[in-house]
C-alpha cells in the first residue's frame, strides 16, 4: 500500500501496546466487508456492484496469489510466478462451456488496460477453476485476484447462461453467478481400450520361456527345438529304465517265491520240530530272512512270538465273554467302540474280508479287539488306533484264540508296549525317538540334516509306522515278510525296517519345506498322487503305493543295511537311553 493512501492515519509501532494517549486522536480501523471492498475499489479503480458480494463468498480460493510458503525448489526464479492450479470438476458435472466470446487478443487487452490503470504487473493472468459441491448440481467457479477480470468473466458467463437457460437470469443476483467454464470429465466415463477376457496366450507368452533364467538371452529357435527333443528322449529313456527295473524286481520276486515254496519241506522237517536249535543256526536264519512259506506262517509266528504272559486259549474266551456282557448292558465305553469301528474301517480295505457289512472276518476281528481291550482294562489302558491292523494280520494266519494270545504277547514287547502304553510311557517313546535319530544320523546324514533343518522329528512319522507295524503304509506282502523277521529278531528290526523305508524314499526327502516333507511321509504327496492316478496304479491298498514301494523295492534297501547294521550298536543305544529294561 502506498504511503498516504489513508488520510489522517498515523501508524506507530511504538504506541501499539500503550494504554495512554488521547482516544480522540486514535484512528479506529474497521475490518468489515464494506471497508475492504471500498479500499480495493479505490486502489484498482473499480466500482463494486451489489451483485458481486456473493462472488467473494461463494468462491473458494485454492491458493493465494502470493503464497509465502511456496518452495523455491519447485519455482523457476527467472520466470513469472506460476498461475493457480485448475481443479477438475466431478464426472457428473454439466458439459463444459467454452469462452466463445473471448480470444487471445481480448485477454491481452484486459491485461494491458489493467496494468496501465494500476501501474503494477498482475500475477494472476488466468482464472482458477474451483468445484462447488455444496449445491444440488455441482458447479465449477473461476476465481482470480483481478477484480476487473472477475467482472468481465462474470458478465460474459451471465450472457452465455441467459442464452442457454432463460430462468437462470432471475436467480443470478440472489445466488452466486453461474459457473464459469472449467475442465470436466465426460459423464460417460473413460472408454476401456483393453480386452476384458483372454481367449488364449498372448504373443509374449507364446515366445517367452518359463524355465530359462531372465538374465540369459533367449534361445534360438533351432536350439530350442533341439533341447525339447533331447528332453523328450531323456523322459522316454527314463521310463524305459524304470520299466526294466520293475521287470527285474518282478523276476526276482518270482524266483524268491519259488525258492520259498521249495523250502517248505525244510521248514516242516528241520525248523519246526527242532525250534530251539533252529533259531540259532545261521544257515536256517538266512532261510528265515528270505520269507516263511505262507501256509506255515501262523505256526512259525506263534512259536517265534512265544507266550511270556502264560496265557491260555481259555483266557480269550473269558475276556470275550466279559466284553460281550459289557456290550449287551451298554457299559462298554462308547468312545472306545467308536475308535474301534473307525480303525476296522481302514484295515486292509482292498481285501474286503473285514468290511462291516459283508466281511467274513469282521465279527472275529471285532470280538478279538473287544477281548484285547478288556484284558488291558485292569492295567488302566484303553484302545489305541492301529491295533486293528495287528489283530487283522494275525487273524489272516491264526484262529481267534491263538491270535489273541499272540497279540497280547507281541504287544508286550518293550517297544510295542511303549507305543501302546499311552501317557504313562511317554518317556520311553521319547527315548526310542532319540535312538532312531542316532541311527538315522549315522546311516543317512543328509536326510538327518534336512529333517533337523526343517524340524521334522521322528515323532512326526515313526508312530504311524510302528503302531500298526507298517501295515497302513506298505503292501500286505511286504508287511508279511517284515513280520517274518520281526517276530524272530525283535524290536531292533522295527528300526531297521524304518531305516529301509526312508532309504527307499531318500530321493524324495530333500524337499526344502516342512509341509512337503510331512505330506510325503504321511503318503499324501500331491505330485506323486497325480502321477499314480495318471498311470492307473492307485488302488487304495496302502498309503505308500503312490511311491511304487512294493516288497522287492523295500527289501532291496533293508538288505542294503546288512553290512552297516551292528547288533551291538543297538544294544549300546538301548543301554544308554533305556537303562532300566
Amino acid at each position: 500500500m502506498e504511503a498516504g493512501s489513508l488520510p489522517g492515519v498515523r501508524i506507530s509501532f511504538e504506541d501499539a501496546f500503550e494504554d495512554g494517549g488521547d482516544d480522540d486522536q486514535d484512528v479506529q480501523f474497521q475490518f468489515t466487508s464494506d471497508a475492504i471492498r471500498s479500499e480495493l475499489a479505490r486502489q484498482n479503480g473499480h466500482a463494486w456492484v451489489d451483485g458481486e458480494e456473493n462472488v467473494v463468498e461463494d468462491v473458494q480460493l485454492e491458493r493465494a496469489a502470493y503464497d509465502p510458503d511456496e518452495s523455491v525448489s519447485t519455482i523457476d526464479i527467472n520466470s513469472s510466478r506460476p498461475y493457480s492450479p485448475t481443479s477438475i470438476s466431478l464426472p457428473h458435472s454439466p458439459e463444459p462451456r467454452s469462452f466463445s466470446g473471448y480470444g487471445a487478443e481480448d485477454f491481452e487487452e484486459h491485461f494491458r488496460q489493467d496494468a496501465d490503470r494500476s501501474g503494477s504487473p498482475s500475477h494472476s493472468r488466468y482464472p482458477s477453476v474451483v468445484i462447488d459441491v455444496s449445491k444440488t448440481e455441482s458447479t465449477a467457479t473461476a476465481t482470480t485476484s483481478d477484480p476487473s477480470l472477475r467482472s468481465s468473466f462474470a458478465s460474459s458467463d451471465t450472457a452465455v447462461s441467459n442464452s442457454s437457460d432463460p430462468s437462470s437470469s432471475k436467480s443470478a443476483t440472489n445466488t452466486s453467478p453461474p459457473p464459469t467454464p472449467g475442465l470436466s470429465v465426460p459423464s460417460g466415463g473413460f472408454r476401456q481400450t483393453h480386452r476384458t477376457s483372454r481367449s488364449g496366450p498372448s504373443t509374449l507368452e507364446q515366445v517367452i520361456s518359463k524355465t530359462r533364467p531372465s538374465y540369459l538371452p533367449p534361445k534360438a529357435k533351432q536350439e530350442d527345438v533341439k533341447h525339447l527333443a533331447d528332453w523328450e528322449a531323456m523322459m522316454k529313456q527314463s521310463r524305459l529304465i524304470e520299466q526294466q527295473k520293475r521287470k527285474a524286481r518282478d523276476e526276482r520276486r518270482l524266483a524268491r517265491e519259488r525258492a520259498v515254496e521249495q523250502s517248505t519241506e525244510t521248514w516242516e522237517k528241520s525248523i519246526i520240530p527242532d525250534w530251539k536249535n533252529a533259531v540259532n543256526d545261521v544257515k536256517l536264519r538266512r532261510l528265515w530272512w528270505n520269507g516263511i512259506p505262507p501256509k506255515l506262517r501262523g505256526i512259525v509266528w506263534e512259536k517265534a512270538i512265544g507266550n511270556s504272559l502264560a496265557l491260555s486259549k481259555d483266557t480269550y474266551r473269558s475276556c470275550a465273554a466279559r466284553a460281550q456282557k459289557a456290550l449287551s448292558s451298554g457299559s462298554f465305553p462308547s468312545t472306545t467302540l467308536h475308535l474301534m469301528e473307525e480303525d476296522i474301517g481302514t484295515t486292509l480295505p482292498t481285501l474286503h474280508i473285514f468290511n462291516s457289512s459283508m466281511g467274513p472276518l469282521y465279527q472275529d476281528l471285532k470280538d478279538l479287539l473287544c477281548a484285547w481291550v478288556v484284558s488291558r482294562s485292569d492295567e488302566g489302558l484303553g484302545y489305541t488306533l492301529g491295533a486293528s491292523k495287528i489283530a487283522a494280520m494275525l487273524l489272516l494266519n491264526m484262529s481267534p484264540p491263538t491270535a489273541f494270545v499272540a497279540m497280547r504277547n507281541l504287544l508286550e514287547r518293550h517297544c510295542f508296549r511303549s507305543f501302546y502304553g499311552g501317557l504313562s510311557s511317554r518317556d520311553d517313546v521319547e527315548a526310542y525317538y532319540r535312538i532312531f535319530d542316532t541311527l538315522l544320523a549315522d546311516r543317512m546324514p543328509k536326510i538327518y540334516f534336512n529333517f533337523k533343518q526343517h524340524q521334522v522329528s521322528p515323532a512326526a512319522y515313526l508312530p504311524d509306522w510302528v503302531v500298526p507295524a507298517f501295515l497302513s503304509h506298505l503292501p500286505l506282502e511286504a508287511c508279511a515278510r517284515i513280520w517274518d523277521v520281526l517276530v524272530l529278531e525283535g524290536d531292533s528290526f522295527l528300526f531297521r525296517a524304518a531305516l529301509g523305508i526312508l532309504a527307499s524314499l531318500e530321493s524324495r526327502l530333500f524337499f526344502p519345506d516342512r509341509k512337503e516333507l510331512l505330506d510325503l511321509l504321511a503318503g499324501e504327496d500331491k505330485a506323486a498322487l497325480e502321477v499314480a492316478k495318471r498311470e492307473g496304479s492307485l488302488v487304495g491298498a496302502c498309503k505308500y503305493e503312490i511311491y511304487a514301494l512294493d516288497e522287492e523295492a523295500v527289501w532291496e534297501h533293508i538288505d542294503g543295511l546288512n553290512d552297516w547294521w551292528k547288533e551291538n550298536t543297538w544294544t549300546r543305544l538301548i543301554q544308554r537311553e533305556l537303562p532300566d529294561i
